[in-house]
């Protein structure tokens, strides 16, 4: 098996769901009407003007994607295409000079590479996340667009998301606290959407909750995501029901698990879910880059707990179905015939 030679020396299976300093990041410039071919900069830190419009006007937008060791040592990144559309898309809603396709993908390619010795070992339960962002960086005071912007992208390697990995966690209804409103900018990632909602999952974690679960801002009846990721639910009859809200981030883990979820001969419904359809649900749970797939053990509405899983089980078995070939194909240990993984040359 071919592997990383001089892979940093890590707890590889213990690793948190944060930042942790690799060799270098990637450094793009938009100026005079051109971007550029970019740069490699050590360390994680850069200088802004202090007016720049990513600071006060919200000129800013990320993206979160990740590659992963395969077991015969290929370093593959799942659907790096996707989350270029995506940033695109974003781009253009907040009035931003959007980053080509094919310079985004050639900055994720160059980022892993530079940094592979990060990369977590295949088997490990851990990835190389892989952050791109996009800021305007013209100084002015006047509400207007950036003419100048940065396009940044750096990686680092992260274990899972919620601190339990694969392990179910507890909801919460939010029915105070609107993340995006109709017409807005929920369906594109940009930083305001996640600063809109803390104070509302930092008040679950208070109340014992792992996240909320938001409500659709119009009519406080339909369900939206949950905290920063996307919510699913199996209906007791098998069926893959998820939000077709327009408030919502677009999630490529949801996208790809409703094609997995095809393939398996479960039907897929992506349509308004009512919140009162939650008691009816065999399972629930959430999904996303971060996350991927995590279960859910039980929501609190209105006072009463709908509970989906036992004391001491897991996952139910859809979920779990889905859990463990969507993680396959990342890793390569699931025939992908979508193309999904993007094999990286880290030399």
């Amino acid at each position: 098996m071919k592997g990383i030679m001089d892979r940093v020396k890590l707890d590889w299976g213990n690793l948190p769901f944060d930042f942790i300093k690799t060799d270098c990041y990637v450094d793009y410039t938009f100026a005079n009407g051109k971007w550029d071919d970019g740069k490699e900069v050590e360390g994680d830190t850069f200088t802004l003007h202090i007016s720049s419009t990513c600071l006060h006007y919200g000129q800013q937008c990320f993206e979160g994607l990740k590659a992963f060791e395969a077991k015969d040592g290929r370093i593959l990144c799942f659907r790096p295409d996707e989350n270029a559309k995506r940033m695109d898309r974003t781009a253009r809603k907040i009035m931003m000079e959007p980053i080509p396709q094919k310079k985004f993908l050639e900055a994720v390619d160059r980022v892993v590479a530079l940094n592979k010795r990060w990369i977590p070992p295949y088997g490990s339960g851990a990835s190389l996340y892989i952050r791109p962002l996009l800021i305007g960086v013209t100084g002015t005071v006047g509400v207007k667009p950036s003419t100048e912007y940065k396009f940044l992208v750096f990686v680092t390697p992260v274990g899972p998301y919620f601190k339990t990995g694969l392990q179910p966690i507890k909801l919460m209804v939010e029915e105070e606290v609107d993340r995006a409103a109709p017409q807005g900018v929920g369906d594109v990632k940009v930083g305001g959407n996640y600063a809109a909602g803390l104070r509302a999952s930092f008040g679950a974690k208070k109340k014992g909750f792992d996240e909320v679960l938001y409500l659709d801002a119009l009519h406080k009846k339909y369900i939206d995501e949950s905290g920063a990721t996307n919510f699913f639910g199996i209906t007791k009859d098998g069926k893959y029901v998820t939000p077709g809200s327009h408030t919502i981030l677009p999630s490529i883990t949801n996208m790809s698990v409703r094609t997995v979820a095809r393939d398996l001969g479960i039907k897929v419904e992506e349509r308004d879910v009512a919140v009162e359809e939650l008691p009816g649900l065999a399972e629930t749970g959430c999904c996303g880059t971060a996350a991927i797939i995590t279960p859910v053990e039980s929501i609190m509405w209105k006072g009463e707990v709908i509970r989906y899983l036992q004391p001491g089980e897991v996952c139910g078995p859809v979920s779990r179905k889905l859990y463990d070939t969507l993680t396959g194909l990342q890793c390569g240990d699931v025939e992908d015939k979508y193309g999904w993984g993007r094999v990286i040359d880290v030399g």
